[in-house]
């Protein structure tokens, strides 16, 4: 017996066309949603690449602050050596010119003069002293001038004392300290260290 379709053909067609569409939404969608998954796994597996990177950074950043650390620590340790270095430096330099100065302090003392009271403020030398004479006085300062270790003198009182009779007058000058060049101390230890002129005897007393 033979099948009659009693429905009209258009609507079936529709109907078909209908699941048809359907499905491929369906489809899309599905697509979508793995399209979805799938970005959303990727952006998870950067996000989590970059914080790996920011971690590994971070340690790195840690250790190169504290090697920083460690080489501020060895320039402040380098700092106070070299500090030491130099004030220990300085002291025999002091040393070594103070025995010079008292060397000539010795050699440039001529006869007639004799000194009381010595002291030191920075470069300047203060001399206090009797002499017979100002002539003695006036060699004195000129003996000092001679002098590689000693500069500029500069009298500051001269006053006879009536109660002293070898040694009537006063003084007080000061001199100006140097240190002579190389070449000038290896002169002076050549010529027998003698860096001053010599000590002479007042031509007269005033």
């Amino acid at each position: 017996m033979a099948r009659i379709n009693l429905l009209p053909w258009r609507a079936e067609r529709r109907k078909q066309r209908q699941r048809e569409f359907y499905g491929m939404l369906g489809a899309a969608a599905v697509a979508g949603v793995v399209a979805l998954g799938l970005g959303i796994f990727w952006m998870d597996q950067r996000i989590e690449n970059q914080n790996d990177r920011n971690a590994y950074l971070q340690a790195q950043i840690k250790e190169v602050d504290k090697k920083i650390e460690e080489i501020k620590e060895l320039d402040k340790t380098k700092s106070k050596l070299l500090t030491r270095k130099q004030v220990i430096e300085q002291l025999q330099a002091d040393r070594s010119q103070m025995v010079h100065l008292f060397d000539e302090l010795v050699r440039t003392i001529p006869d007639g003069v004799r000194l009381a009271q010595m002291k030191q403020s920075g470069d300047t030398l203060t001399l206090e002293g009797v002499a017979q004479s100002n002539a003695s006085v006036a060699t004195y300062m000129r003996n000092l001038e001679a002098s590689p270790w000693m500069g500029h003198a500069d009298l500051k009182k001269t006053e006879a004392k009536h109660n002293e009779k070898r040694m009537p007058y006063a003084f007080s000058l000061d001199v100006k300290l140097r240190k002579p060049s190389a070449e000038g101390e290896e002169g002076q230890g050549k010529d027998g260290g003698d860096g001053a002129a010599p000590a002479t005897q007042p031509g007269s007393k005033s």
